[in-house]
């Protein structure tokens, strides 16, 4: 499944599911697809979101990184932080302009 966010404020961005709905769960939302923010709820949804990431990332920085993995692979796992911006820059646009955010499927 993928998740459309969409704001008059921004560009849309799209996330696979299982993001979204953890994003939205650390925005104090149920997770429910479709759903919405009322601009005056923007600003508090994107703090509580900022707020969650720096806390997760801080408890990420603890955790030593093993360049050892058991599944052989080159890749590096992508942060919350990085998947988290898309969604963090269109909360600040909308926030800015007053504007409503809504995702649907």
């Amino acid at each position: 499944m993928l998740v459309t966010f969409r704001s008059k404020a921004s560009a849309d961005v799209v996330m696979f599911g299982d993001m979204a709905i953890t994003l939205l769960t650390l925005m104090g939302h149920g997770g429910t697809v479709p759903g919405a923010i009322l601009a005056e709820d923007v600003d508090a949804a994107l703090s509580k979101l900022k707020q969650a990431v720096e806390a997760r990332e801080a408890v990420a920085a603890g955790d030593e990184y093993s360049p050892i993995r058991e599944d052989d692979s080159d890749e590096l796992p992508v942060s919350l932080a990085n998947r988290a911006l898309p969604l963090i820059e269109l909360l600040t646009a909308a926030a800015a302009a007053k504007c409503n955010v809504m995702w649907d499927k």
